[in-house]
């Protein structure tokens, strides 16, 4: 049966997967709310009251030269309304290029690493290694990006070698690139960690009886392996996406200035001049965005898979 395609046999674990046979089971006890109670509280207190209340502040009047808005300034669209000119919509389209390209390389690099680490690496060496990038991804974010720039940045040992190939280390897209690699130093290690509890679910024998069928290896990867890895892969980069777009000192740092993130320009807002509304529009809008990135891309994979 060289010529079945494996990818049958996705469908077939689709077709196969669990299902509960008693809803009774299923259903929350009584007791359930009062279980939820506590975390629903600090939830409350600690998320939804701090952002109503960014949100209320979003639409108050600014005076210039005044520190916030009054408690009894008038409410205007004049703080959204600015965030329409074509400067403001720069910083925002920079911050979700960068964001999501980094993001994304983070998956390429992380998949790998995770499938190595889960088939591959000797099991002794696996709590070695798997300690190794929790230690990366608790590393300071200052620590790791002033790193980067005293080795790759403008006055870094390898400037002369970046000159001789005809690379500015003032130049723009150099310091995107570099802004990326800051965020890939954080985005790699959680990505893998994240991909190896999923790595791990997925069957090998499924992967076994697709090169069995005569399928090569990669289109056995294409066909089992990466679909049945879907949901941790968005899961991934998911959690990816949200750190690079509030991403704050790697920006600053090595952004020098020339490459700035909405949580830059936020941050510009409230404590440099003290506009306070306009940094809340500017916080609620990035919010929201997020949001409904992470909505349509949850949406869309959960389709695909019920499919």
């Amino acid at each position: 049966m060289p010529g079945l395609d494996p990818g049958i046999w996705l469908h077939w674990v689709r077709d196969c997967r669990v299902k509960p046979g008693n809803d009774a089971l299923m259903k929350p006890g009584r007791g359930t709310p009062l279980l939820l109670l506590p975390a629903g509280a600090v939830f409350l207190g600690f998320f939804f009251l701090p952002m109503a209340g960014l949100f209320i502040e979003s639409f108050r009047l600014y005076v210039p030269g005044s520190i916030g808005s009054a408690a009894d300034a008038p409410f205007t669209l004049a703080n959204y309304a600015e965030l329409l000119t074509p400067s403001f919509a720069g910083f925002f389209f920079e911050t979700l290029r960068i964001s999501l390209l980094a993001s994304l390389a983070g998956l390429v690099f992380a998949f790998p690493l995770a499938y190595w680490i889960t088939r591959s690496l000797a099991a002794r060496w696996q709590p070695v290694v798997v300690g190794l990038f929790v230690t990366l991804m608790f590393l300071s974010v200052l620590v790791r990006t002033y790193a980067l720039e005293l080795t790759f940045g403008a006055v870094g040992p390898l400037r002369p070698l970046l000159l001789a190939i005809g690379i500015s280390p003032n130049g723009r897209g150099y310091i995107e690139i570099l802004v990326g690699a800051g965020l890939l130093h954080y985005i790699v290690p959680m990505a893998t960690l994240t991909l190896l509890g999923t790595i791990q679910n997925v069957d090998p024998r499924l992967f076994d009886a697709a090169q069995a069928l005569g399928a090569a290896r990669w289109k056995a990867h294409l066909s089992i392996t990466l679909p049945l890895s879907m949901r941790g892969l968005l899961a991934s980069f998911l959690f990816a996406f949200t750190f690079s777009i509030s991403a704050f000192v790697i920006p600053m740092i090595l952004g020098k200035g020339r490459v700035l993130f909405i949580s830059n320009l936020i941050y510009n807002r409230f404590s440099e001049i003290a506009d306070y509304p306009s940094g809340a529009a500017i916080s609620m809008v990035l919010f929201f965005v997020a949001l409904a990135i992470v909505y349509v891309m949850s949406r869309q994979v959960a389709r695909r898979w019920k499919t």
